[in-house]
C-alpha cells in the first residue's frame, strides 16, 4: 500500500511511523526542511521538502499510483487544497483531511465529498472529547473501546482488589469473578506488555485490558477493585475549542459545569455559545482558583488550556485538593506515555484520537474498527471474518495466530463468544483481536481475502 503524509507535526510523524513499521510504502510531505529531515533520520520513509498543496509536490510524490492521502498539516486550508489537488490528479486516492475549526465542523454541507472529494473529515479536538466521554460512563476506566456498536467493551483498568495480592491465573477468571463473558486481553507490569495466556496470572496494581458484554461492565469494574463514583459537578480551565466541546458534552450529560477562561472577549464568546455551563473570566494566575475553597464538591477537574505543562501541574494540583478525577489535554505523545503514571487520571490527546480514526482507514480485510494504545504500543482491531480469509472454519488451537495476539471476543449474531481453544470463526463473525502494533501485517494478512480483489 503507498500513502503519502502531507504534514510532519505530531499526528503526521506518528502516523508515518506507525506505517513504516508495517512496511508500507510512506512519502512525507512538509515545508519545514527540519521536520522532513527528522522523519528522514528517525523512520524508514521517503521526505520531500515542499507544500502539502503544491500539485509538483504531489505528483513527484507519485500521487497516482497512491491508495492514500493523508493532509494533517496544521493548517486546515492547506489540508482542504492537498485534498482538492490530489482529488484533480487521481480520482482513485483515498483522501483523508484534519480540520479543526469547529465552523466546518457545524456546518457540514461545506465538507460533503461532492464539495471538496474528501473521504474523511477528522476533528482531533471532537474525537479526543468523544473518548473522554466515553471513558466517564464507567468510573475507574482507563480506556474505553466499543465493538459490535457499543455491546462489547473492552475496557482498560488497574487492578485494585486485595484478592490479587497472590495472583490469579486467567483459567481461575471465570470462577472467582463469577462473569462468564469475560477475557483478559493484556497485562501492562513493570512497563512490559504481556499478551496473556491461561497460565499466566493477574497480580494487584497490574495495569489490564479486558473485553466483556455491555450488561457485565459493572461487575468487571467491581471485581477489580474499582469504585463508582457518580460525576455531578465538573470545572474547565480553558475556554478553546476543546473547552467548548467538552462543556457541550458535559451539558447534554446534565452535568453541573463551570467554565475558566483568562481572555475576556472569548469569555463573552463561549456564554453565547453555551446553555447551562457558568463561564468565568478569571485573569489571574489559574493557580489561585485551583484552591480547595473553588474545587470543594468539584467530581471532574479538566485543563485543557494550549499550554499542556500547564495544564499538567494544574490537574496535578487540584487532584491534591481532592477532586474526584483530573484531566489534562495533551498534544505531546511523549508526555501521554507518562502522564497517567504520577497521577492524572485521564488524557485528552486529539492526535492520538486523529491516529486512530486514520488507522481504521487504513487496515486492510473487512475492519469495523480500530483502537491504538500508544503507552503499551498495542492495538485492538473489531473486524467482520470474510468467508475466504485464512481465520475461518478451523479451530483457535489450529491458528497460525501471532505470538503477541489474542482473539478477545467472538460476536456471533449479536451474541458474546468467549474464544477456547476448540471454538470455529464462521463467516460474518466479528472477531475483536488484541496484538503488539509489529504483530498487525499479520493479523491483517489473516484477515483479508485469499484472492486479493481490492
Amino acid at each position: 500500500m503507498s500513502i503519502i503524509v502531507v504534514g510532519a507535526g505530531e499526528i503526521g510523524y506518528h502516523v508515518a511511523k506507525r506505517l513504516s513499521q508495517e512496511k508500507k510504502d510512506v512519502i512525507v510531505i512538509d515545508a519545514d526542511p527540519e521536520k522532513v529531515e527528522r522523519v528522514r533520520e528517525t523512520l524508514d520513509v521517503e521526505g520531500i521538502v515542499a507544500s502539502g498543496s503544491s500539485p509538483g509536490a504531489l505528483e513527484n510524490a507519485r500521487i497516482k499510483e497512491a491508495d492514500m492521502l493523508i493532509a494533517v498539516t496544521d493548517s486546515d486550508e492547506v489540508n482542504m487544497v492537498s485534498c482538492l489537488v490530489a482529488h484533480a490528479q487521481s480520482k482513485t486516492t483515498t483522501k483523508i483531511a484534519r480540520i479543526r475549526n469547529l465552523e466546518y465542523l457545524y456546518d457540514p454541507d461545506i465538507l460533503k465529498k461532492s464539495n471538496l472529494s474528501i473521504d474523511l473529515i477528522i476533528n482531533p479536538g471532537y474525537e479526543a472529547v468523544s473518548s473522554l466521554i466515553n471513558l466517564l460512563q464507567v468510573p475507574g476506566a482507563t480506556d474505553i473501546v466499543d465493538f459490535n456498536d457499543g455491546a462489547v467493551k473492552l475496557i482498560g483498568c488497574t487492578v485494585h482488589n486485595a484478592l490479587f495480592h497472590k495472583g490469579i491465573q486467567l483459567t481461575e477468571l471465570h470462577e472467582k469473578s463469577g462473569i462468564h463473558d469475560l477475557v483478559v486481553v493484556s497485562i501492562c507490569r513493570n512497563g512490559k506488555v504481556i499478551i496473556p495466556r491461561g497460565s499466566d496470572k493477574i497480580l494487584y496494581r497490574d495495569a489490564i485490558y479486558a473485553v466483556t458484554g455491555q450488561n457485565r461492565i459493572g461487575d468487571m469494574m467491581r471485581f477489580f477493585g474499582q469504585e463508582s463514583r457518580d460525576i455531578k459537578r465538573a470545572m474547565i480551565v480553558g475556554g478553546g475549542s476543546v473547552g467548548l466541546l467538552l462543556a457541550r458534552a458535559l451539558e447534554k450529560m446534565k452535568i453541573a459545569c463551570r467554565l475558566v477562561e483568562q481572555d475576556e472577549t472569548r469569555c463573552a464568546q463561549l456564554a453565547e455559545q453555551l446553555d447551562k455551563t457558568v463561564v468565568l473570566h478569571h485573569p489571574d494566575d489559574i493557580e489561585v482558583l485551583i484552591s480547595e475553597e473553588h474545587l470543594a464538591g468539584i467530581d471532574l477537574f479538566a485543563a485543557v488550556t494550549e499550554d499542556e505543562e500547564d495544564n499538567i501541574i494544574w490537574s496535578l494540583l487540584a487532584k491534591q485538593k481532592g477532586v474526584g478525577k483530573a484531566v489534562a489535554l495533551i498534544n505531546n505523545m511523549t508526555y501521554t506515555q507518562l502522564i497517567s503514571r504520577i497521577g492524572v487520571d485521564f488524557v485528552v490527546n486529539p492526535n492520538l484520537a486523529a491516529i486512530n480514526r486514520i488507522l481504521h482507514f487504513i487496515r486492510r480485510g473487512k475492519v469495523l474498527s480500530v483502537a491504538s494504545f500508544y503507552e503499551t504500543n498495542t492495538e485492538a482491531i473489531e473486524a467482520v471474518a470474510l468467508e475466504t480469509s485464512d481465520i475461518v472454519n478451523t479451530p483457535l488451537k489450529n491458528l497460525r495466530l501471532p505470538e503477541h495476539a489474542i482473539i478477545g471476543a467472538i460476536v456471533r449474531n449479536g451474541a458474546l463468544i468467549v474464544p477456547k481453544g476448540d471454538s470455529v470463526i464462521l463467516p460474518n463473525d466479528h472477531v475483536i483481536i488484541f496484538a503488539l502494533a509489529s504483530q498487525i501485517p499479520k493479523i491483517e494478512k489473516l484477515l483479508t481475502v485469499k484472492v486479493d480483489y481490492w
